[in-house]
């Protein structure tokens, strides 16, 4: 068993999330890499994948939205991801325990949902969406006339659960507005659910975007439990980090030098690079976990990475036409990390608004 030092896990993981060197693969082929993005925000996927490939337009994922080759779908962890169709019906039934979990211990919802008749209320929610897309209000709306009794909220949070509801366009198609309206995703992607999806198979992946890793972590990105009953049965190299954590990895998966230079990046709110470990040092301080978790109302902001760790915030204002890049470090930075920053900035605000008459970069003091 070979040992890591956290800049070798750092740097494995860069590698990985493609965040060394950007790649030249499409859009779709990033977000499958990455077993999807984090997406309950509608547009910070764009940013992610900008930040990771060579030569990202937005066109190509809204294009990739409208003709149904990816969807926003509620998975790991019970949050709203963007994934290719083929993922979402792979998906889609493994992380299944994990909202039935939910059915019976919502904060919110659960109470409501006591004793209810579960397969009809799946049943009749399907025939409501037949016709066409609907908001969650109207989805309640028209569960709560067999249940006048009950919460329409709790009855449209319980369908999320119980079918696998898709985030219909516009919703999400860059330079568009839309309210969120679902569908089924047999409807439509005009194709059923994986009938028994392999987890080796999304194990396998993960550790192949996110690794090396211990299964605590894997269980943390997925949202399920007793997935250690998987991981012994994978090929995987193990390792011991600094602090005495087993991790796992695939054999042939990069493990750049502990040295490998990393550049400037910026990620997106809620980039599942902070999201999918139980143990975040990898790229995060502790300071800085509490610092980004401890933010109000649970919004993440942008965040940015100076020598492969997060080392500060980001946020883009506009004003009729101009656009203003205001980045927040929250740890001391060279002129020469200053003049990255500013350098990677500048084309982060021509990303996001080519059309702005002004565009400057800020850095707080």
């Amino acid at each position: 068993m070979g040992t890591l030092s956290l800049r070798a896990i750092n740097r494995a993981t860069l590698a990985r999330q493609h965040l060394l060197a950007r790649s030249g693969m499409p859009a779709i082929g990033m977000i499958e890499h990455l077993v999807g993005m984090q997406a309950q925000a509608p547009f910070p996927p764009y940013t992610g994948l900008w930040t990771r490939l060579t030569d990202f337009q937005p066109a190509e994922l809204a294009d990739a939205l409208v003709d149904r080759q990816v969807v926003r779908i509620a998975l790991m962890r019970g949050t709203v991801h963007l994934v290719s169709a083929a993922d979402a019906c792979f998906l889609r039934p493994l992380i299944q325990p994990l909202l039935d979990r939910d059915l019976r211990t919502n904060a919110l919802h659960a109470r409501h949902l006591t004793d209810l008749d579960l397969p009809k209320l799946a049943d009749l929610a399907r025939q409501a969406l037949a016709g066409q897309p609907l908001t969650a209000k109207e989805l309640g709306a028209a569960l709560a006339e067999p249940w006048p009794d009950r919460e329409p909220d709790a009855l449209a949070h319980a369908v999320r659960g119980l079918l696998p509801l898709v985030q219909t366009p516009p919703r999400a198609v860059w330079g568009r507005s839309g309210q969120t309206k679902y569908h089924t995703a047999e409807h439509w992607l005009g194709r059923d659910l994986d009938k028994s999806p392999d987890p080796k198979r999304m194990a396998e992946r993960y550790l192949a975007a996110f690794g090396p890793a211990s299964v605590a972590d894997l269980q943390a990105w997925a949202g399920l439990t007793r997935l250690r009953e998987v991981t012994d049965t994978l090929d995987v190299r193990r390792f011991t980090a600094d602090d005495g954590r087993e991790l796992l990895d695939l054999p042939d998966a990069p493990r750049p030098d502990e040295d490998t230079p990393a550049p400037v990046r910026f990620l997106p709110e809620f980039d599942n690079l902070l999201l999918s470990y139980v143990d975040r040092t990898r790229v995060l301080t502790e300071e800085h976990r509490k610092r980004l978790f401890g933010v109000k109302n649970g919004v993440f902001p942008g965040t940015l990475l100076v020598d492969g760790f997060v080392r500060g915030a980001w946020r883009i204002t506009r004003q009729r036409k101009s656009a203003v890049l205001t980045i927040t470090p929250w740890a001391r930075t060279t002129k020469k990390d200053q003049a990255a920053l500013i350098k990677e900035g500048t084309r982060l605000l021509e990303f996001h608004a080519p059309g702005a008459d002004t565009k400057d970069v800020l850095i707080e003091s």
